[in-house]
């Protein structure tokens, strides 16, 4: 699953050759299409948008939870690949502490 940001068709279909995977995103306007497609379109476009962001929305509030307890996005001292591997487990272990305590 992901954002509208990530919208990348071939891309996609790459990943899906290579990996066997599908990615989802929500759809995303198309600039200069006509009017009468947008309007044919809304209905399946906005129910299957809203699917993708119901899915999201759990894995979102975990990664923004494991932020808030962690701030595992600070990261500056982290000078090599090993550093950010302590760095990154450290800090979701310091989550599962918050979680059991």
């Amino acid at each position: 699953m992901g954002d509208k940001i990530y919208h990348n068709k071939d891309y996609f279909a790459q990943l899906q050759t290579q990996t066997n995977s599908v990615m989802l995103t929500p759809v995303k306007s198309v600039k200069d299409q006509p009017e009468i497609i947008k309007h044919r379109n809304k209905a399946a476009d906005d129910l299957f948008s809203v699917a993708v962001s119901k899915v999201r929305q759990p894995i979102e509030s975990i990664f923004n939870w494991i932020i808030e307890k962690t701030d595992i996005q600070r990261a500056s001292k982290v000078r090599s690949t090993n550093g950010l591997f302590v760095h990154t487990f450290g800090k979701i272990a310091t989550a599962f502490i918050y979680l059991i305590f």
